[in-house]
């Protein structure tokens, strides 16, 4: 099962393809995650879940990969309650910036406020004394909360677990290392893409090993597995929710594998007019193009 949302003439509306069959919801994702949290444990049974989005105002838009890959998707949640993000979660990047593996995950925020969807523009920062132009891209496989969750062990987090999408978490490398928090660097505004739609558990296994790829004008920057992880989805969760309850919609960004910019040498950073393309297998990709410097 997939989650979306998309926007037209219409307007701004949830859809969902289940075994092929594509439904669009007069509702917009955020406020069905509830219902999606009571009826949950329903899903397994193909007919229930027909039944329930049929009950629930969902109407057949089409059928098939080919129209689900052609819909006008937005990001799939207006504003997520909490975006956690675990650092240095990779061995692969680990090694790069020669760091030893972590004992702990390493987690830090960001607010709704960075987030953008998909082909929107990335917001580069003014050229002026107070910008930068340390930009660094960051594909990471990201979790969406479907439920609840306080104090789970690794299975009732995967349990509770909606689903999958895409992040790039776009930083800026000189603010980041101002000082030993990484939060400034971490949340400008309007430059961390995701999206385009949210997949369901059923359908990607990440500690099997995904493909995540990150390109900047077609060229690959970044290129790893989800199986070189060093906590697992589970482990985050239920990591998380011993100190604070996980709610529907909160997003989980589980870290970057190599090949980020400041571990070039010499550091390659993101250039406005650029394009970056974050892709993970399984989901899809997202497009973003960096804009010219922001002049307010």
């Amino acid at each position: 099962m997939r989650w979306g949302q998309i926007q037209d003439d219409k307007g701004r509306r949830a859809v969902c393809m289940h075994e092929e069959t594509i439904y669009e919801l007069p509702a917009k994702l955020s406020p069905l995650l509830q219902f999606y949290s009571r009826y949950r444990t329903n899903f397994g049974n193909p007919a229930n879940a027909v039944s329930i989005l049929r009950e629930n105002g969902a109407t057949t838009l089409g059928h098939g990969e080919k129209l689900w890959n052609t819909l006008p998707f937005v990001r799939p949640l207006d504003r997520p309650g909490k975006v956690l993000c675990a650092g240095l979660n990779y061995r692969d990047h680990a090694e790069e910036m020669g760091l030893e593996i972590p004992k702990y995950p390493t987690i830090f925020t960001k607010y709704p406020n960075a987030l953008i969807g998909p082909n929107e523009e990335i917001q580069m920062p003014s050229a002026n004394e107070t910008g930068s132009t340390k930009i660094d891209w960051e594909v990471e496989l990201c979790l969406v909360i479907g439920q609840k969750m306080r104090r789970v062990d690794e299975e009732e987090a995967l349990a509770g677990l909606l689903g999958y999408t895409i992040l790039n978490d776009v930083s800026v490398r000189d603010w980041q290392g101002r000082t030993s928090e990484w939060f400034q660097g971490k949340n400008w505004d309007s430059m961390t893409p995701f999206g385009p739609y949210i997949v369901a558990t059923d359908e990607l296994d990440p500690t099997r090993g995904l493909e995540i790829t990150c390109e900047v004008d077609g060229e690959v920057r970044q290129h790893g597995n989800t199986s070189d992880m060093i906590f697992t989805s589970a482990q985050l969760i239920s990591y998380i929710s011993q100190f604070m309850t996980l709610e529907p919609g909160d997003l989980i960004a589980t870290g970057t594998p190599a090949g980020v910019g400041l571990s070039l040498h010499p550091r390659n950073w993101l250039k406005p007019g650029q394009t970056l393309v974050t892709r993970i297998e399984g989901i899809g990709a997202i497009s973003n193009r960096c804009s010219q410097p922001y002049s307010g």
